[in-house]
């Protein structure tokens, strides 16, 4: 597994070693001691979780107050630009946001540490999207920042408007939000 830097540090992208042939192909998704070994990263994952959603849904930039959760996100089916935004206010990079294509073609993954907003966009006609996290989802701690923020400044791929959940439609902006220390 290789691993691909950000313009945050916290953040990266994760290359797996790919083994194909005319059969298909096999690829490691997750070993404990290699994420810990290249990342130094000593996380435990406590739930799985799957998403299928439809072109040009935009899911997010969703994250937990209370019990953050580190994610550790991937695509198995179509292609998603998927987002990662800082939300410590201690950071140097608060309000700053980092952007990634993972899709079934490329099997990359994406390293969102807690204290970060995450969302995507699906740009293929259908995409599952699998994370792992590192904390429990508890909604009655779930906060929404506003995928449009002009203050963050996303620099989405698509020109679309995004089809959003009524959770999404009330999310504030990053100036209204509550963010980590």
């Amino acid at each position: 597994m290789k691993i691909i830097p950000t313009k945050i540090p916290d953040v990266f992208i994760l290359e797996p070693k790919v083994f194909g042939d005319q059969r298909g192909f096999f690829l490691e998704s997750y070993n404990q001691q290699t994420f810990q070994d290249i990342t130094g990263i000593k996380a435990t994952f406590v739930q799985d979780n799957h998403s299928r959603s439809g072109k040009n849904v935009l899911r997010g930039l969703h994250y937990q107050l209370k019990h953050p959760q580190g994610k550790l996100v991937r695509v198995v089916r179509g292609c998603v630009f998927d987002v990662a935004v800082d939300l410590r206010k201690s950071s140097s990079t608060f309000g700053h946001w980092v952007g990634v294509e993972l899709s079934e073609e490329n099997h990359r993954q994406f390293w969102v540490p807690a204290g970060f907003a995450h969302g995507f966009l699906v740009l293929s006609e259908q995409a599952d999207f699998l994370y792992k996290t590192t904390d429990y989802y508890a909604p009655e701690y779930e906060c929404c920042i506003r995928w449009d923020d002009p203050d963050i400044g996303i620099v989405w791929p698509e020109n679309c408007t995004p089809c959003l959940s009524a959770k999404d439609q009330q999310g504030v902006s990053l100036r209204e939000a509550e963010v980590f220390a």
